[in-house]
């Protein structure tokens, strides 16, 4: 059966990946171009904070413009302006221009995912939508770390690898519009006030915050960061790819772990682990291999932490809300992103390079305080009662969150009369 699934939806599996594929790339490029180009740390925050600007306004407006004129025109719109976008980088060398094509290409990437995560969970049935959600994941992730290595085929003193990720998302919209049919309008629920977001949960809300901070300096700082250490074009490409790697390797024996103890623990030791790769990285200045060692375990429980959250927040909250507490969960965790870039890029242009380390060992070590301070303010969810965890990645939109939440719901419901039955 999904075989069969994966079948009738690896057009649009294929697609995701060469659209991941032109935007790792981009993402890295920015970092090593800017450097080439003589920008500031701080100029560099600004250009990367810009990406999840657009992409909160794409949150906001993309199901707005799915509903006036259907998926399709929508995604080929977007694909288009995208692809323009990431040429355009090219032709004028300004914080200004670069920060003004960022929000573009954010704004074009969050419909992106709105548009295709619909059309894969209408494809998707409650018996195979968790795997399917997983696979998309995947994809997503296999096509940030295949970036990095496409990075090491050209120079990026030159055009060549802009257009080259330019000329991926082009073709990456070829399968896709080709095999998928339209899907009714997508309905993305109204976001939860961040009011009512934190009295449901504080730490899954104050978390999620600060973890945005966390994953926007990790993709868009850590090139910046190793430009300026003096790694080579390849060294920093491995050093991106090593994040994701250990996104992909640690999400699932973390998530494992997750439905079987206390969430709140397992965030403190999550976090914990996040600070001591930080001071790993902080303490080698630049020696490669515990760069490398670093950045696998930074990244690998930054992704973790996003589902954790997720999941946690579920916890305490009816099936009816999680659609809302989605879409309130993925505002303020770009809220986060806005502002993280800029609080690296300050301290890096103040500090030294080694300030990257410095702010996401420092925002990790607000996590885990904050996770120990409200297991002293609520008691527990009991195990049994916890709702399923799913490896939901940051880059996807509420739509994901959404259909991952109703998932895990359903595992648990479904978990809870298996019980009684047995009883």
């Amino acid at each position: 059966m999904m075989i069969k699934v994966l079948f009738g939806v690896w057009a649009l599996l294929l697609g995701i990946v060469l659209i991941m594929l032109g935007n790792g790339m981009h993402f890295t490029l920015i970092g090593l171009r800017g450097g080439i180009e003589g920008f500031s740390a701080a100029e560099l925050a600004i250009v990367t904070s810009g990406y999840f600007v657009g992409f909160l306004l794409g949150a906001r407006y993309a199901p707005v413009l799915i509903r006036r004129v259907g998926h399709v025109r929508v995604f080929a719109a977007l694909g288009s302006f995208m692809s323009a976008g990431l040429i355009a980088f090219t032709l004028l060398a300004e914080p200004w221009a670069w920060t003004l094509l960022r929000v573009l290409i954010g704004f074009c990437m969050s419909g992106i995912y709105v548009v295709a995560e619909s059309w894969l969970n209408n494809a998707a049935t409650n018996e195979n939508r968790g795997q399917l959600l997983s696979t998309y994941m995947i994809a997503q992730t296999l096509g940030i770390i295949g970036a990095q290595g496409l990075l090491t085929l050209g120079d990026a003193a030159t055009a060549t690898l802009f257009i080259g990720a330019s000329i991926l998302v082009s073709i990456s919209f070829a399968p896709i519009l080709l095999s998928v049919a339209p899907t009714p309008a997508v309905e993305v629920a109204r976001p939860m006030s961040l009011r009512n977001l934190f009295s449901g949960s504080p730490l899954g809300t104050v978390g999620i915050f600060l973890l945005g901070s966390i994953y926007a300096t990790q993709a868009g700082m850590g090139a910046v960061f190793g430009t300026q250490i003096g790694l080579s074009a390849t060294q920093i490409a491995l050093f991106i790819a090593m994040l994701f790697l250990g996104a992909l390797v640690l999400q699932y024996p973390i998530g494992w772990l997750s439905d079987q103890m206390d969430r709140r623990k397992l965030i403190f030791g999550v976090a914990s682990l996040g600070i001591a790769s930080c001071a790993l990285g902080w303490i080698t200045e630049g020696g490669l291999w515990p760069l490398l060692v670093a950045a696998f375990l930074a990244g690998g429980m930054t992704t973790p932490l996003y589902a954790l959250f997720l999941a946690y927040t579920n916890d305490f909250l009816s099936v009816e809300e999680m659609p809302a507490a989605s879409g309130g969960l993925v505002f303020t965790f770009g809220l986060g992103a806005i502002f993280g870039p800029l609080a690296t890029g300050w301290a890096m242009q103040g500090l030294g390079p080694l300030a990257f380390w410095l702010v996401l060992g420092v925002t990790f070590a607000a996590i885990a305080l904050y996770a120990l301070y409200r297991m002293t303010q609520r008691p527990a969810v009991p195990t049994e009662q916890t709702e399923s965890y799913l490896g939901v990645l940051p880059t996807t939109s509420s739509v994901a969150v959404e259909a991952a939440s109703t998932w895990c719901a359903e595992q648990a419901a479904e978990s809870e009369r298996a019980g009684e039955d047995d009883a």
